[in-house]
C-alpha cells in the first residue's frame, strides 16, 4: 500500500515524545491495513533503536475477549519491547512520563532458546522457555482516549510502554497455566479474577500465535528476550498515588506503585 509510512509513524513518535495524544491515524488514512501498520511500527521501533534503546522482548495484545471487548477489535497483535521500557522489581511508574498510562496483568515468559518459525505451538514456547513470572504490563497509547481500530494500534507499537516481573520465576512445565488464578488489585480494592487460559486458551498459545505471525514478516525472538503473554483483564487507569497488585496462584505477586 503506498502510504507515507515515515511520515505516519513520525506523528507517532512525536506524540510520545511530547507526551502529547493524537487522533487515530486511519481518521486521516482509512486505508491503513493491519500488514502496513506492521511497517509503521517498525519504523516507530526502529527511532527507538536509534535513540540507543535495544529490544528485549516482545509483547501481546488484545489477547482476550476482555480486552478485545474493551478496544471493540477482534484480532490480536504483537509490538515490541525495549530495554528503556523495563521497571526493576520493586520500582515506581512515573505518570508523567507517560500520556495515559494503564496497567494489567500478564504471564511473562523468559527464553532459554530461540523461537522462530511458521510452525511453533504451544509445546515449543514451554520447552523453550526458563522460566514464568507474574507481571504487570504498562500500557500507553498514543491515540487520545484509547479510541484506535487495530491497524491504529499495531502501528503504535501495540500501546507498549513499560513492563515489570515480581515472583521468583516459576518452570512452566511443572504447572498448567490455563489454571493459573489471578486477583488483580488497585490501591486494594479488587477490580478483577481470571485464569491463564483467557488468553487464547492458554499463555504459551499466545505467544505461538506471536511467533506463526512474527515469522510471516521474517521475525522471531532469541534466547534471553522476555514474552508479555496478554493482558488476563481488562486495563485500568493509574494516577500519582496508586498502587497495582497482580495476585497469581502458583506464580507470587507483583506489585507496581505509582508516583
Amino acid at each position: 500500500m503506498n502510504l507515507p509510512k515515515e511520515q505516519i509513524a513520525q506523528t507517532l513518535i512525536e506524540a510520545a515524545r511530547t507526551r502529547t495524544a493524537v487522533h487515530p491515524l486511519t481518521d486521516d488514512y482509512p486505508d491503513l491495513d493491519p500488514e502496513t501498520a506492521y511497517e509503521v511500527q517498525d519504523a516507530v521501533v526502529h527511532a527507538r533503536l536509534e535513540a540507543g534503546a535495544i529490544i528485549v522482548g516482545a509483547k501481546l495484545g488484545l489477547t482476550s475477549v476482555a480486552k478485545q471487548r474493551q478496544m471493540a477489535v477482534s484480532e490480536p497483535l504483537y509490538g515490541w519491547l525495549t530495554d528503556d521500557m523495563q521497571l526493576d522489581t520493586g520500582g515506581q511508574l512515573t505518570c508523567s512520563d507517560y500520556i495515559q498510562p494503564r496497567c494489567e496483568p500478564e504471564v511473562a515468559f523468559l527464553l532459554g532458546h530461540d523461537l522462530a518459525g511458521p510452525h511453533v505451538l504451544a509445546a515449543h514456547v514451554l520447552a523453550a522457555t526458563t522460566l514464568v513470572f507474574p507481571a504487570i504490563d504498562v500500557l500507553d497509547s498514543r491515540f487520545a482516549g484509547y479510541k484506535f481500530t487495530g491497524s491504529d494500534v499495531i502501528a503504535d507499537n501495540s500501546s507498549c510502554a513499560g513492563f515489570v516481573f515480581g515472583g521468583q520465576g516459576v518452570d512452566p512445565r511443572g504447572i498448567d497455566l490455563r489454571l493459573v488464578g489471578c486477583a488483580f488489585e488497585k490501591n486494594g480494592v479488587l477490580l478483577a479474577t481470571a485464569a491463564g487460559a483467557a488468553v487464547l486458551g492458554h499463555p504459551a498459545a499466545s505467544v505461538a500465535w506471536m511467533i506463526r505471525r512474527m515469522a510471516a514478516r521474517g521475525q522471531g525472538l532469541r534466547a534471553g528476550q522476555v514474552v508479555m503473554a496478554g493482558a488476563l483483564t481488562e486495563a485500568v487507569a493509574v494516577a500519582p498515588g496508586d498502587t497495582v497488585v497482580a495476585r497469581f496462584d502458583r506464580l507470587g505477586t507483583v506489585e507496581l506503585a505509582c508516583r
